[in-house]
């Protein structure tokens, strides 16, 4: 805690350097508003870096942030679950109602990190939420849930949905290097690689992907 604001405001200083063409957009996790999260930890995300949970579309795209701390331990804030979950249904009607291309899903824990029906651990869901929310999700025709939190590399499969569960630029907790994924959504896939910053910096991403992006272009 008593390094808090000096790191994000070392944080702010590099984003600054961020070529101003790309959005940026925050995902809330357990290091920024706790494990078990408390209104008061939750407004202060919000004060420094937007929303806890959010939409947005992008060509026809509609994606959805998640504040799955909420989903992990809500016993300090019940009434902040409840309006995320109420808020989540709404979205899900609209996205129904626009017939949009995909729906994708960023959150900070993953649902699963390799079966949907693995045990608990501190890495996933708790089983009854978590298949709640992955019928929820399957019935509403999401493809993909994109995940930090494990500092791994992992995921699997849920009945068409596909869970990415992608390692950390820092913080390395397993054998990956230490990298970012790369996703290209198309009107037909989703198409994602990991890459570690050595070979981004010596040779860029592949050309089966360049040449998906010159398409969408």
């Amino acid at each position: 805690t008593q390094w808090r604001k000096d790191q994000e405001q070392d944080l702010k200083n590099v984003l600054k350097n961020t070529d101003q063409g790309i959005p940026l957009v925050f995902v809330s996790g357990n290091h920024d508003i706790g494990n078990t999260p408390t209104r008061e930890t939750i407004d202060n995300y919000c004060k420094n870096w937007g929303d806890d949970y959010f939409s947005f579309w992008v060509g026809g795209v509609f994606f959805l942030v998640l504040n799955s701390q909420l989903y992990f331990d809500s016993s300090k804030c019940p009434e902040l679950k409840q309006a995320q979950d109420v808020w989540l249904n709404e979205q899900l009607a609209v996205a129904e109602e626009h017939k949009c291309k995909h729906i994708i899903v960023f959150q900070h824990i993953p649902l699963f990190l390799r079966k949907p029906d693995e045990d608990h651990d501190y890495f996933n869901l708790e089983k009854s939420v978590r298949q709640e929310i992955m019928e929820k999700f399957h019935k509403a025709g999401i493809k993909a849930v994109f995940s930090g939190h494990y500092h791994r590399n992992a995921g699997g499969f849920y009945r068409g949905l596909e869970m990415v569960v992608s390692s950390a630029i820092g913080c390395q907790l397993g054998e990956d290097p230490h990298g970012l994924r790369v996703v290209v959504v198309t009107d037909e896939k989703i198409v994602h690689r990991y890459y570690s910053l050595n070979e981004l910096s010596s040779q860029g991403i592949e050309k089966e992907l360049l040449d998906m992006l010159a398409k969408q272009n």
